[in-house]
């Protein structure tokens, strides 16, 4: 078929279980500009120099035939994940300062014991036989409740998260040739919600400071000040949502693939130290995001022979590159010792996943636990029915019937 119509191929939902014969034609295409005037990129070696080329924007208002965008969307800001240097490295930095080293170096090991302590929960309200669904009894509940607690977000608020999260997500859906108006509504209106939301907390921290990260956001005086009420909002959400939406999709997808791996399970049950190889094997494998699709060049450039012109949608296929024979010796195959595996998992550059290291110790906390209690599942269905969005891709639901040994 066409080249130029692969992006929609591949963001078809009917092809949203098997998406990587699809990348594999993308990559034999090259840079292949698609029927909407988009250019799609889907080889390692060029995605690689894209993501840490500074002539390449994430702000889509550098974008000559932007997204259409509904109503009302301009009622929060965008997040730094949708800016571009200097204005992205000012509040990617002031966030960093209540997330992570050199500010905070202990908050993510601090929680350690605690998400193990959750995965334990979470595993003990597993029947000893029957059936479970991986995403709603576990993959889900872990990263939203881990990722609440470090912002601060009380207990009993937590479930009214996933309804925005779902909404939020849904807007992340490019579809071709689908009208996104009314997604695009629902996906502003619980931004705004949400952002409404976490910026009242914050302003409760304010008078009443707790150890969390919404304090850090209103008292810390950093070298470029403060974040402004606007942008706490908005960086709280993001948060909120990268912070447990691609995690979610990780483990899921972790659980699939070893359950369709059934000796590679067997030998991670035997030995858990090869666990963190294994994540990284899985974030190249089955990335919890596909694609990025809101980048675009400040000039014209080219790219493998191909002139990309100023302003024209570019979107990088994180996941064809994760793929690249060129890249990865026979990468068609999950191999969880795989060496020199440099993937683009967390993306790369500027706007590499700030939250990598939370995603990483999350997941290997989850599989290690979880695979004791796996010896003897099976998938109920193969494949599982997946969530709409192309970006995020993973299971919407992953039934699992647990048996017995001998049974």
């Amino acid at each position: 078929m066409a080249a130029d119509t692969l992006f929609h191929r591949i963001t078809d939902y009917a092809n949203r279980a098997a998406p990587y014969p699809l990348y594999a034609e993308l990559r034999d295409a090259g840079v292949a500009r698609q029927d909407d005037g988009s250019y799609l990129v889907g080889t390692y070696y060029e995605i690689a120099a894209l993501l840490h080329d500074p002539r390449i924007s994430s702000d889509r208002r550098n974008r000559t035939t932007p997204a259409g965008t509904a109503d009302g969307e301009d009622q929060l800001p965008p997040s730094f994940i949708g800016l571009d240097d200097p204005e992205h490295l000012r509040l990617r930095r002031l966030a960093m300062r209540s997330f992570g080293p050199p500010h905070c170096p202990g908050r993510i090991d601090a929680m350690q014991g605690e998400m193990v302590r959750i995965v334990k929960d979470l595993v003990a309200a597993f029947p000893a036989t029957g059936r479970i669904d991986i995403v709603d009894d576990f993959a889900y509940p872990l990263p939203v409740t881990v990722i609440c607690r470090l912002l601060g977000v009380p207990t009993e608020d937590e479930p009214q998260f996933r309804l925005w999260s779902d909404a939020i997500v849904g807007g992340f859906d490019p579809t071709p040739g689908e009208d996104p108006t009314e997604r695009q509504r629902a996906a502003s209106e619980a931004r705004r919600a949400m952002g409404l939301y976490l910026g009242d907390l914050a302003e409760k921290r304010r008078a009443r400071p707790s150890d969390d990260m919404l304090s850090a956001f209103v008292h810390d005086e950093g070298p470029a000040g403060r974040l402004t009420q606007l942008e706490i909002m908005t960086t709280a959400v993001l948060l909120l949502i990268a912070g447990h939406e691609t995690t979610v999709n990780l483990i899921t997808n972790g659980v699939l693939t070893l359950l369709r791996h059934p000796e590679e399970l067997a030998r991670l049950r035997s030995d858990p130290a090869l666990m963190p190889r294994a994540v990284e094997e899985l974030l190249r494998y089955e990335p919890p995001v596909q694609m990025l699709p809101q980048r675009s060049p400040l000039v014209d450039i080219e790219i493998s022979g191909v002139t990309v012109p100023k302003g024209a949608p570019l979107i990088l296929a994180l996941a064809s590159g994760n793929r690249d024979p060129q890249r990865f010796p026979d990468p068609d195959r999950f191999d969880p010792t795989r060496e020199d595996n440099q993937h683009l998992g967390f993306g790369g550059g500027i706007h590499s996943c700030f939250g990598a290291p939370l995603a990483r110790l999350e997941t290997q906390i989850a599989l290690t636990e979880l695979l004791q209690h796996l010896a003897n599942a099976r998938l109920v269905e193969d494949p599982p029915p997946y969530r709409r969005s192309p970006v995020l891709r993973g299971p919407r639901h992953l039934l699992v019937e647990l048996e017995r040994a001998g049974g």
